[in-house]
């Protein structure tokens, strides 16, 4: 099929969907690159587009992130009938007695709350690397480098160097150890302080570090007296993955952040006191995200020594992250903290049924490398070059005029173009098996559909 075909069958299929423009195609023109670079725009404008278009009452499968998940009754209660103080003067009693708990449960010796995740990671950075003009050392594809603005350099004053991430989200600790500065006070050059690690590993569709990696990167960085810090939103995801304790994963690490909020739970079967026991033992020196997953609206813990958390406190205050009566917040961060029940292996098999089932859809719209789906997040590629990840996600969020009479219902699956013109899909407690189904059935319909829209075009 020539590529000018292919731009009239998508086209005509986008034609079949109500209000539904290819504007995707427009930006490539213009911009002489795939939208799917931007990300965060191009997949906001993508969902928006879908979901106000057509009138057609539809049943929405939201696979875009896990941080979509809403606060539940008992959190929503929690943080109405919150008892608050002044947290900058330290008088917030809901603020202290979650920075108590989540020090205890992480085995630390002090936690600090902090408005927000991004906040929380580059208070980190600014706490290992105390000088202006330090270095850490980052994968290039990390959510560190890539999605959290550059404030390292712009806030702080870090300098970072990239090492390439392999598909594996792992690097080459050879050329790790040449990009290592050797020689301060040299003036010439900044100096080394930090490793930065992210696992699961987000831009690469939910990698898990394997556990060797990580210990052969702990002597490395120990050799030349660096500090590992793990970027661990989704470390609950690995050590399901990798069926161990999170603590055989963080004995790798110096310091680690962990989003309580992506799904963070542990099994329903074990006892109450069997969970406190893990969670204890849980966490060395971490940070805690709680808005996504778990459904707190807001706020990161940041865990660590007292050392580390009293720098950590006057950085917040710098960054304007002093909250007053943030008890509302922090009673929904102390639910997220002791709320863990099973679901994390739920979200794992769900995945990894919708990535099957898009290998066997006939016609082959979708290429999915199986191997790589470890955890709760699906990469995939569309075959037809014709159909871009955006148009394609303005397809999935939408519904056709045939849909309902071949699917029974309309669905409306939302989705993220993601990067290197694939599209992304993350499972969290708010998708059941029956919404993976109907996704199942929704990419099946559209490469139905678009193989047959195509045919006419020929």
């Amino acid at each position: 099929m020539t590529s000018s075909a292919l731009s009239v069958s998508v086209r005509s299929l986008l034609r079949c969907i109500n209000g539904c423009p290819p504007s995707s195609r427009n930006v490539r023109r213009v911009l002489g690159v795939d939208p799917g670079r931007f990300y965060y725009d191009s997949a906001k404008a993508a969902a928006d587009r879908a979901v106000s278009s057509g009138s057609v009452s539809a049943h929405t499968v939201d696979l875009r992130s896990d941080t979509v998940t809403k606060p539940g009754t008992a959190m929503r209660r929690a943080m109405a009938e919150a008892e608050v103080g002044d947290d900058v003067f330290g008088e917030d009693p809901a603020v202290n007695e979650l920075q108590k708990m989540a020090a205890d449960i992480f085995g630390m010796e002090a936690a600090l709350f902090i408005p927000t995740g991004t906040m929380s990671n580059l208070i980190a950075v600014m706490v290992h690397c105390r000088e202006r003009g330090d270095e850490m050392i980052v994968g290039d594809l990390s959510h560190l480098h890539v999605y959290e603005q550059g404030g390292s350099a712009q806030l702080a004053g870090v300098h970072s160097a990239t090492v390439t991430t392999l598909a594996d989200g792992t690097f080459d600790l050879d050329q790790l150890e040449s990009k290592i500065r050797h020689g301060y006070p040299d003036a010439h050059y900044p100096r080394s302080r930090l490793v930065c690690v992210e696992n699961t590993h987000n831009i690469l569709g939910g990698r898990v570090l394997p556990l060797s990696f990580l210990q052969e990167l702990h002597s490395l960085a120990d050799k030349y007296g660096l500090v590992v810090h793990m970027d661990g939103a989704r470390l609950m995801n690995a050590a399901v993955a990798l069926g161990v304790h999170p603590s055989v994963i963080l004995q790798h690490c110096h310091t680690v952040s962990v989003c309580l909020s992506k799904d963070l739970r542990l099994p329903a079967s074990l006892s109450r006191r069997s969970k406190l026991g893990i969670a204890i033992q849980f966490i060395a020196h971490m940070q805690s995200c709680l808005a996504e997953g778990l459904g707190a609206p807001v706020g990161s813990m940041l865990c660590g020594s007292k050392d580390f958390i009293q720098r950590a406190l006057r950085a917040r205050k710098a960054l304007g992250g002093g909250l007053r009566q943030s008890g509302i917040l922090a009673a929904a961060g102390k639910i997220a903290l002791t709320d863990m029940t099973n679901r994390l292996e739920e979200d794992h098999r769900n995945a990894r049924t919708f990535a099957k089932a898009l290998t066997q859809c006939d016609p082959p719209l979708y290429q999915v490398d199986l191997a790589a789906i470890e955890t709760n997040i699906v990469r995939f590629r569309l075959r037809d070059p014709g159909l871009s990840p955006t148009e394609f996600c303005e397809l999935m969020g939408a519904v056709s005029e045939g849909e309902v009479e071949t699917l029974g219902q309309g669905v409306r699956v939302l989705m993220f173009p993601h990067v290197g013109d694939t599209v992304r899909a993350v499972w969290h407690l708010d998708i059941s098996e029956e919404d993976t189904q109907l996704a199942i059935k929704k990419a099946r319909f559209l490469a139905q559909q678009y193989s047959f829209k195509s045919a006419r075009v020929r």
